[in-house]
């Protein structure tokens, strides 16, 4: 007997259909065309891995997210994948080995324990592309770029770039000496943007005058180009790796603005989101419309150290689901070709279908006694008997 709504889903699980699923598979396929014209080579790496893989680098932040369970064969903890960076790093680090610049790219599908409170999906599929092994802000400015051109791919207009760098907070941090205990709480009021919090904070931490300024003055830096010369001003007396950082957004900022210049950047010195995965430059991409960030990514370096080589990196990712979707809106999805073949026992209509298949075309073939024909299966054109041969026809003629 049938269970009551066995055809439900999981929260946050979602079925892919058969026209999204040809959109969507159409528009991976292209992605991954373009990655591979950049020099990025694919890589697969599996859904479940060891929990303590899985938990490297940005794994700590997506401890929560992964979904655990035990191997009945080690007995050891498993995960099933959150975040595919993590595994595409240990293929870098402990697998290929290169001394020299390595460029890697990916698809697939990870899974959520929760969802992102303004995308209810627990199952993205992520895009991405990671560049290890230079650690200037050249690889950054390739990546960055490269997103960017996916965007364009994917046929999205009026994108807005934001730029940040953890490492200013980092830097600051350092310089005044926080504890650990204070350096995590300080980052959770920032994060938060409760600047009477961030007041609070500042008026019970022991540390310099001009320090305090500093941090409270943080979450001010975000807008437009001119918050680079604010924040020149603010962080006068920050050390050298504060300005190194700013040095670096106004280089990568300006190498944007020469490539593309219609593109809008905007800043935000206090976005530390992946802090503990990022160590610079952080960007994410937006698009009218949407509420959040359509595709993320900075510069994550020594996450191979675990695997047994630290090696520089940088990338990017997205959700491969989400811009399907928005490229739907963007350019509307052709009618797909189909042809119908009649149920029918001939030499020359089965090899009409085969050469017509073999060269890349869409036949579905009649079955005996079934329910619909050629128009019912959304057919566009039928083969015909004319003589002895066996012809396409547009479907409107074909059944004249």
């Amino acid at each position: 007997m049938q269970q009551k709504n066995s055809w439900l889903l999981p929260e946050g699980i979602e079925e892919v259909l058969p026209t999204e699923a040809r959109h969507l598979e159409s528009l991976r396929n292209k992605l991954l065309g373009l990655f591979a014209c950049w020099g990025y080579d694919l890589v697969i790496p599996p859904f479940i891995d060891y929990l303590d893989s899985l938990l490297t680098g940005s794994g700590h932040d997506l401890a929560l997210q992964t979904f655990t369970l035990t191997d009945q064969i080690s007995g050891k903890l498993l995960g099933v994948r959150a975040d595919m960076t993590p595994q595409v790093a240990r293929i870098d680090a402990h697998n290929l080995q290169a001394e020299w610049p390595t460029r890697l790219c990916y698809a697939g599908t990870i899974l959520h324990t929760r969802g992102d409170p303004l995308e209810k999906t627990r199952s993205p599929m992520q895009i991405g592309a990671e560049l290890y092994g230079h650690e200037g802000i050249e690889s950054d400015f390739e990546v960055i770029c490269l997103m960017l051109e996916m965007l364009a791919q994917t046929g999205l207009l009026n994108v807005h770039l934001d730029l940040g760098h953890v490492g200013i907070y980092r830097a600051l941090s350092e310089q005044a000496g926080l504890s650990v205990a204070q350096e995590s709480e300080l980052f959770a009021v920032l994060q938060r943007k409760a600047r009477p919090e961030l007041q609070e904070l500042m008026e019970s931490y022991d540390i310099a005058s001009e320090l305090k300024a500093m941090f409270l003055k943080l979450p001010e830096l975000n807008g437009g180009k001119d918050v680079l010369d604010k924040a020149a001003t603010v962080f006068a007396q920050a050390n050298g790796q504060v300005k190194q950082a700013l040095a670096e957004l106004a280089s990568i900022a300006g190498q944007l603005a020469n490539r593309f210049p219609n593109l809008a950047i905007s800043f935000d010195l206090a976005e530390l989101r992946g802090y503990h995965y990022h160590t610079g430059v952080v960007f994410a991409a937006f698009v009218p419309g949407v509420g959040r960030e359509i595709a993320r990514g900075g510069r994550y370096d020594n996450i191979g150290r675990v695997f047994g080589r630290a090696r520089p990196a940088t990338g990017f990712s997205a959700d491969l689901k989400l811009l399907s979707t928005l490229s739907k809106q963007s350019y509307p999805q052709e009618q797909r070709e189909l042809i119908f073949a009649p149920h029918f026992d001939d030499a020359g209509l089965n090899e009409k279908i085969r050469d017509l298949r073999a060269q890349g075309q869409a036949v579905v073939q009649q079955l005996p006694g079934q329910t619909g024909g050629a128009e019912e299966l959304g057919c566009t054109a039928v083969l015909q008997q004319d003589h002895q041969n066996w012809i396409v026809k547009p479907l409107s003629l074909g059944l004249e």
